[in-house]
């Protein structure tokens, strides 16, 4: 399978689940979990949790908040723990052991089937997800969140395709988002993003609206665009570089995250093939390495149905 960019892979991801639409994730029952995931999962929970209290945790801190938290534990007032892993590899599984010796009950969220975190987790919920570049993981998180928020994959494709990018987008050398407050955990998705796709090479920053007005633009140029989705930019970066993108009526955390991946892939298709050159080495070489792991990663990780 070739390498596309980010934006094609938005809408495959899109294309598929107008086909078919994610099983419903109802989390609202949740009595203030342990909700742990790593990179963009850790993301994907605060989206899937900015409604329902939970205690959120990364593959940094987890051990230590459940130490900290383990008066609580003890009391019965928080009694299990979700982990979110695309793949239930890596540190989920270790994360799942951790979090059962606590004496927690574990449900994975995952898109793999036969996962060694899903072998040890009490409940496994799982969702599908399309063939993609090592690292994208456009489909896996978007099934999540789309299983949430209950937004219809059609809708959001169809205003995704009539939006016109500016004549002169391909020109600049750095780019900048301003998001919507209540989209806030969605900005550092894009970031992460930027490190995968551009690492060094190219600049491109994610703040919330709120993030925005402390200094992050105190150097305004020309050759940055600034993009603000929502609400129409007066202040930020030069005026004559700046992009406002308005909402539609209908939308959610899957619509803005389709947007940006969309967006992120059309900055990647104007500069050179940065990802496309360097992923084959990472994923062979010191990507499982530092995992402790010999074995190479896929570069194109299987899809639902080709495992």
């Amino acid at each position: 399978m070739k390498i596309t960019n980010l934006d094609q892979v938005t809408i495959d991801a899109l294309e598929f689940f107008k086909k078919n639409p994610p099983q419903k994730l109802n989390l609202k029952n949740k009595k203030f979990p342990f909700v742990v995931g790593s990179g963009n999962a850790y993301n994907t929970a605060n989206i899937l949790f900015a409604q329902n209290p939970a205690i959120i945790a990364s593959e940094s801190n987890f051990k230590e908040i459940l130490l900290n938290y383990k008066p609580l534990i003890k009391k019965g007032l928080s009694r299990e723990a979700i982990i979110i892993s695309a793949s239930g590899e890596k540190d989920s599984i270790w994360e799942t052991k951790l979090a059962k010796k606590m004496g927690l009950k574990t449900t994975l969220i995952t898109c793999s089937k036969n996962s060694s975190a899903g072998k040890i987790a009490d409940k496994v919920e799982i969702f599908k997800k399309l063939p993609e570049p090592y690292t994208y993981n456009v489909s896996t998180y978007m099934a999540m969140i789309l299983a949430s928020t209950g937004e219809k994959a059609k809708y959001i494709l169809k205003q995704i395709k009539n939006l016109k990018l500016p004549k002169n987008f391909k020109n600049y050398q750095a780019y900048s988002f301003i998001l919507p407050d209540k989209y806030q955990s969605i900005a550092p998705m894009l970031e992460i993003k930027q490190r995968e796709l551009f690492g060094p090479k190219l600049n491109i920053k994610a703040f919330s609206q709120g993030e925005a007005r402390h200094a992050k633009y105190v150097i305004p140029w020309k050759k940055e665009l600034v993009i603000s989705i929502g609400e129409k930019n007066k202040y930020f970066g030069d005026k004559d570089s700046r992009w406002d993108i308005n909402l539609p009526k209908n939308h959610g955390y899957a619509y803005i995250l389709s947007l940006t991946y969309y967006l992120m892939g059309k900055i990647q298709e104007t500069k050179p093939d940065y990802f496309k050159k360097n992923i084959k080495n990472y994923t062979q070489d010191y990507g499982p390495k530092a995992y402790g792991k010999n074995k190479p990663f896929d570069v194109i990780v299987p899809g639902s149905e080709d495992k």
